[in-house]
């Protein structure tokens, strides 16, 4: 028959090994009743004493290898029903189980005075417990509330928070266990689909400590080679040298066995968890009616009683029952753990200790920087020296970080091209539609590599713009102006105006953008250089002056910085305007190349001769396509107007002046029939580049760049292009202008001007822009960055904060050098 011993609290927690002697055996009663006594003694001690730890390190996220069992398991294999079966008593946690996405920390007390359990729940972020849960039903609504609390804070699907549940009553053993969300294949509905992935990575992340015990059910229904979850706790305990298997469900597997191999085969488990390892087999009540307690603790007894029977009576030659009889039924797993539970608890005691005494002298460290931050708040002599000191170091590694640094780790704190444009807000650059990617656009990049990718970006935006197309209106306008001035660069000052004119328009907006981007690289240098600040300090014990604490003065220090930014790009944007001014000034000599004078000079020249001879015939072929049909035409009483080339037969021969007018500088609009208009007069306006065809009804000519600098070129076009209208020759003379001046703005100019005024100004005088801006005040406004509102404050809570850590855990290492004196 199965021992009775779980309904009541044993006297004894014999520690033994995974193969340990059956609970009747002599072995468990050789105590005395004086030994027994101080035995039990010493480990509710130690079991008390690590309890009070673990709240400890629970409210104030200390981080202690503190001994603690890790139920894993599917979410119907049986986990939250074991929980009611080592508690004694049943509070409904499996209406909760589906909806619990939190870790619950159990703490059972064994209390022989607790006829009746008493429940406690630790207050979130404190020590304390709370009043204690009169109806053992209403332990569920407060998981569940506290889990959907939390969730809907820190809006996530599953956080790894525990809750901390304290159980005393005279019939739980004193245990620990900490019940994880169940595994889950897919999500409810309502919850994110990632839901089971991060279920799956928080209990991974929960099981990895070393000093953790694995409790992995597995209903008896699932195979080993089958098992859904047994690799991922192969991942986190390979050799399951510190995992405890139980197999649930037990009863439904044992109809299956019908001769004695049968079950010593699938007790042993061989071939799937290695020699060293048995599991244990566990049954439970399946009737969910509302019972008592004592009748709840009377069906587990039952179950077991049921389970060896038919082992033994139900199996042909029953089984080896001294080899498994200890790991078959609830008593036998609830012995095991208990007593395992104190073995480890007893070993790990000297290191426990060592380590509480380490954490007491650093919270005793923490606590006298805190008074010292507190006294100093009114030491103003002390607080500018620690300010200027702080402002100097993250001067100086805003500087280092513009240099070139990767510390911090660029893979966390880097951006790239994607983040720099979203997170600015600033987004594409204006007038560009093509997707510009610079190369590393992928990589997360910070301070001066950073800088430069944006500056080869601009450079790559730039280069990507050609001079628009112009209306036949605007080349008309500013021809016929210059025309009528006089003078022989008529098509080429009409050619520059265009350019200049397209300059301003499309490249300022280009410019402004580069220096909103680069202020935004270097505004993320704040962030990074108070973390290296911050590790920097942690190495050599606060030598920049530690200012933690202070809000008032970091606002002030990170205001002072976003201005001094925010001035160097409106600096900058003004520089770079004054250079775009500059190349398209109507004084500059940008764009007036030996090359282009030498393609257009005799055209524009002879064309100058012909203005100052016929004004009026000039002006009239400019007017509409009526008025441009006409010149093809004799006229009837002025032989003189007659257009030069046609009938040639019935004319006088020509003087030599006539022989050099050119065709006038018609915008070559087609004729109502739609044919083009023969504008050819054989004029020779030097050697002419080979361009592309013009197409498109509005298209007039296609650019193509060289890389540095390189001409717009034009190829042959049809035949009015081949006449070399003053339009096209506009038009094309336009389009070098303007990549001259872009290549000479870019190229020469905004590069220099951006680094000499964004970078030289952060290396050389940031830490005096700072200084002036912060120190160069009397002391009563100075004081202002450190007394606002709450800042005080602030620096008190944090006080009272580490005083009560420091209380909790010098209790704790009292408790603990006790219990290593009765060790």
């Amino acid at each position: 028959m199965a021992t009775n011993a779980y309904l009541t609290t044993p006297t004894k927690t014999p520690s033994h090994s995974r193969k340990h002697p059956h609970p009747n055996s002599s072995a468990a009663n050789d105590m005395s009743p004086s030994f027994s006594s101080v035995f039990n003694s010493n480990s509710k001690s130690r079991f008390e004493a690590y309890n009070r730890l673990q709240a400890a390190t629970v409210a104030f996220g200390e981080k202690l290898p503190i001994p603690e069992i890790v139920a894993l398991g599917g979410q119907s294999d049986g986990k939250s029903s074991l929980l009611e079966a080592l508690l004694g008593f049943r509070f409904n946690v499996r209406e909760v189980e589906m909806g619990t996405r939190r870790p619950l920390i159990l703490q059972m007390i064994h209390d022989p005075t607790a006829l009746e359990p008493r429940c406690r729940f630790q207050e979130e972020d404190s020590e304390e417990y709370g009043s204690p849960v009169v109806l053992p039903s209403a332990i569920a609504d407060l998981i569940k509330s506290r889990t959907d609390a939390l969730l809907k804070k820190t809006k996530t699907a599953v956080s790894s928070k525990p809750i901390v549940l304290r159980a005393e009553y005279a019939h739980c053993p004193n245990l620990t266990i900490i019940d994880t969300p169940g595994f889950v294949l897919k999500a409810k509905k309502g919850e994110p689909e990632r839901t089971p992935e991060e279920i799956l990575s928080m209990v991974k992340a929960l099981a990895s400590p070393p000093h953790r015990i694995l409790l992995f059910l597995q209903q008896s229904s699932v195979e080993w080679c089958s098992s859904l979850w047994l690799d991922s706790i192969r991942e986190i305990d390979p050799t399951f040298k510190r995992t405890i298997i139980v197999v649930s469900k037990f009863d439904n597997r044992l109809k299956e066995f019908s001769d004695r191999w049968e079950v010593d085969r699938y007790l042993s488990a061989s071939g799937y968890l290695g020699d060293n390892t048995h599991p244990y087999f566990v049954a439970l009540p399946k009737d969910r009616n509302t019972i008592s307690n004592d009748e709840f603790r009377k069906q587990i007894s039952h179950v077991d009683s049921e389970v060896l029977r038919h082992l033994r009576e139900g199996v042909k030659g029953g089984f080896d029952e001294e080899k498994f009889r200890p790991y078959i039924g609830f008593g036998s797993l609830r012995e095991y753990l208990e007593s395992e539970l104190q073995k480890r608890y007893k070993e790990a005691a000297p290191a426990t200790l060592a380590l509480l005494e380490e954490r007491c002298s650093q919270v005793t460290t923490e606590l006298a920087t805190m008074d010292s931050k507190i006294q100093a708040t009114s030491d103003v002599s002390q607080l500018r020296r620690s300010a200027i000191l702080y402002t100097s170091s993250i001067s100086n590694h805003v500087g280092a970080l513009i240099d070139g640094a990767a510390d911090p780790a660029p893979e966390q704190w880097g951006k790239t091209t994607f983040d720099e444009r979203s997170e600015s807000g600033i987004g594409g650059w204006p007038g560009v539609t093509a997707e510009i990617r610079p190369p590393n656009a992928t990589l997360r990049l910070y301070g001066g590599a950073a800088f430069e990718r944006v500056m080869h970006e601009f450079h790559c935006a730039a280069y990507s713009i050609e001079c628009p197309p112009v209306s036949r209106e605007k080349v008309a306008n500013i021809l016929l102006a210059h025309a009528s001035r006089g003078g022989g660069r008529g098509v080429t000052e009409a050619a520059a105006e265009i350019a200049r004119a397209a300059a301003r328009s499309w490249l300022a907006p280009l410019l402004d953008t580069a220096c909103d981007r680069l202020s935004f690289v270097l505004g993320n240098l704040f962030e990074l250089a108070l973390e290296r600040t911050r590790y920097r300090d942690s190495e050599n014990g606060g030598k920049s002056g530690n200012m933690d604490g202070f809000v008032g003065f970091h606002a002030a220090l990170r205001q002072a910085y976003n201005r001094f930014v925010k001035d160097l790009s409106k600096q900058c944007k003004q520089l770079v305007r004054h250079h775009l001014d500059s190349v398209t000034s109507p004084y500059s000599l940008v764009g007036y190349e030996t090359d282009f004078q030498g393609s257009y000079g005799s055209s524009a020249t002879s064309f100058v001769r012909s203005n100052q001879s016929s004004v009026n015939s000039f002006l009239l072929e400019l007017s509409d396509v009526s008025m441009i049909d006409q010149e093809n035409n004799p006229p009837e009483k002025n032989v003189q107007q007659t257009t030069p080339g046609k009938g040639a037969e019935a004319r006088d021969p020509l003087r030599e002046c006539q022989m050099t007018v050119p065709e006038t500088p018609s915008p070559d609009q087609p004729r109502d029939d739609g044919a083009k208009k023969d504008l050819g007069n054989g004029i020779d306006i030097g050697p002419r580049k080979r361009v592309s065809r013009m197409t498109g009804n509005n298209k007039y000519f296609d650019n193509v760049r060289a890389q540095n600098g390189g001409s717009l070129l034009f190829g042959n076009g049809d035949d009015a292009l081949r006449s070399g209208s003053p339009y096209t020759e506009v038009c094309s003379s336009a389009a070098q202008h303007f990549a001259r001046i872009r290549e000479v703005l870019v190229e020469r100019n905004v590069a220099s001007a951006l680094n000499s005024g964004f970078l030289t100004p952060c290396r050389d005088r940031l830490v005096l822009a700072l200084g002036l801006d912060l120190f160069a005040v009397n002391d009563e406004k100075f004081m202002d960055m450190f007394v606002v509102p709450g800042a005080i404050d602030l620096l008190q809570n944090e006080r009272q904060s580490l005083q009560k850590r420091q209380k909790t855990l010098k209790s704790c290492l009292t408790e603990f050098k006790t219990l290593a004196r009765a060790l």
